[in-house]
């Protein structure tokens, strides 16, 4: 039932996911609203937890290493599936890659997953936590889509959105003044993703040549399989002479509408002749037919007012001269 493969999905989310927050810098200004220092705040895949024993084990401050703040550290912490993104399990698509034109590649449709993660971010100053928080929260209204190649083998490149759950703010300040002090917040995300099964040649089930031989005469012991055709023939010229209009206005090469003194013995969706030339009548509107000129190929001409609009009609099709194949060639 199973087989191995690896779209490495939920690392490349989880990476993607980090990437996010690995430029956040913060500012201290002096007195004076000058810039002194620019701190960018590291981040590392940890939990929480880690970072909290780290300072609750080192609280002297006298101490020459020291987990230094602002920093930040985000954790992926579960993994559930979505339902309300659901669709037919077994349905598939096919792919080919630009890079690869000879073979498609066959997958079934991704099942959705959403991973939970946690970004927890620890400072000493309250001043340096809001920085923080500030270049964050404006990018979630509630969510921030991230672009993930998440199938290389098919080119699969899907938008994910991230959103924010909620925040929790912890403000660690019991002990004595000796004891380090840890602002900690904490945000949970959501990042919705999809998860691929494994990819497989499609070129097996697809149909690239269909070649049929055809047997025929009575003498042979092979079924014979015959092949009988049927065309209905429509007319591309005025056999009958019938006249149903006369242009009122002259008409040029680019103009598709033209005016006719009566338009009474018109119809929509109908074809009509003027000289040598084939038209399609898409709508009419009082005495003015709006059309397609050059229909099967015919020449767009000038046409004079005056000039008489013949009809192409089921009696037209009837005369049609015999000999025409209709596209079909050869024998059967």
């Amino acid at each position: 039932m199973f087989e191995y493969f690896y779209h490495e999905i939920l690392r490349k989310t989880v990476v993607s996911f980090g990437t996010l927050f690995n430029n956040i810098t913060i500012k201290h200004t002096n007195d004076s609203d000058n810039i002194v220092s620019v701190i960018k705040v590291p981040l590392a895949y940890a939990p929480t937890q880690k970072f909290l024993a780290r300072l609750e084990q080192s609280p002297d401050l006298s101490k020459k290493t020291q987990i230094s703040l602002p920093r930040m550290s985000f954790e992926f912490v579960a993994l559930n599936y979505d339902p309300t993104r659901k669709v037919t399990s077994t349905q598939t698509f096919l792919t080919r890659l630009e890079s690869d034109k000879t073979e498609s590649k066959k997958v079934y449709m991704p099942v959705p997953y959403n991973m939970q993660f946690e970004l927890s971010i620890y400072a000493k100053l309250n001043e340096d936590m809001l920085q923080i928080v500030e270049q964050i929260l404006p990018y979630f209204q509630p969510a921030y889509t991230l672009s993930i190649d998440l199938v290389d083998q098919i080119g699969e490149k899907r938008d994910v959105p991230v959103v924010l759950d909620n925040i929790t703010m912890e403000d660690n300040y019991e002990g004595n003044f000796e004891q380090r002090r840890a602002l900690i917040y904490t945000l949970r995300f959501t990042a919705k993703t999809y998860l691929f099964g494994p990819v497989s040649s499609a070129t097996k089930d697809i149909i690239k040549k269909v070649s049929v031989g055809l047997v025929a005469g009575d003498t042979t012991p092979t079924p014979r399989r015959e092949i009988i055709y049927t065309a209905e023939p429509r007319a591309i010229k005025n056999y009958t002479g019938t006249i149903i209009g006369t242009l009122s206005e002259d008409l040029d090469k680019e103009e598709n509408i033209i005016s006719v003194l009566d338009s009474s013995g018109f119809s929509a969706k109908t074809y009509i002749v003027i000289d040598n030339e084939e038209m399609y009548v898409e709508s009419i509107s009082g005495n003015n037919l709006t059309v397609i000129r050059g229909s099967d190929e015919t020449t767009i001409t000038e046409h004079v007012s005056g000039s008489a609009i013949k009809s192409i009609t089921d009696s037209d099709d009837a005369l049609i001269e015999m000999g025409d194949d209709f596209g079909f060639s050869g024998s059967v």
